[in-house]
């Protein structure tokens, strides 16, 4: 028997940095730094913010075991939470201050199986569209030591 256990802070307290006057860049920012502590989605998936900047986000993750399905590979679910956490953390980023999203439609597309021996991956969420009332993005997961393409999305997101 296998065990895993996981850690989080409480989740009200990253809600209210979101509020708190930053804009969504320098909130993604203080999150990716450590000022801020992760969500828990975040906390139980794994996921580490890489890069941040206006309109993208990199999250990377490492392929383990505990993500398998029946047959014996990675969970599509765990690439489309990893695709909808990175496409909306980008559109955080081109938020002004006080203003929030959430995900209208995620279209996924997945190209190869990933597995423990995948080993690390990166997903990119980058901006396409940024409107006031909605946000398009697209996201791609890709194999950090060999760029293969794992999966591609598109999101729409409505600005809150």
């Amino acid at each position: 028997m296998r065990t895993r256990t996981f850690s989080w802070e409480d989740p009200a307290t990253l809600a209210h940095a979101a509020r708190d006057g930053r804009s969504g860049l320098e909130f993604m920012r203080a999150m990716a730094g450590g000022e801020l502590p992760p969500p828990p989605i975040g906390a139980l998936m794994g996921f580490e913010i890489a890069e941040v900047e206006a309109g993208r986000v990199v999250f990377a993750v490492t392929a383990a075991e505990w993500m398998f399905n029946p047959i014996g590979s990675v969970h599509g679910g765990v690439a489309a939470t990893l695709l909808d956490s990175c496409m909306g953390c980008a559109v955080q980023t081109v938020l002004p201050a006080g203003a929030g999203y959430t995900t209208s439609d995620l279209q996924v597309r997945y190209l190869r199986a990933m597995t423990a021996d995948t080993g690390r991956v990166l997903a990119e969420g980058t901006v396409v569209h940024a409107g006031r009332r909605q946000v398009t993005a697209e996201g791609r997961i890709t194999v950090e030591a060999t760029g293969k393409a794992v999966a591609t999305a598109t999101t729409g997101c409505l600005v809150l």
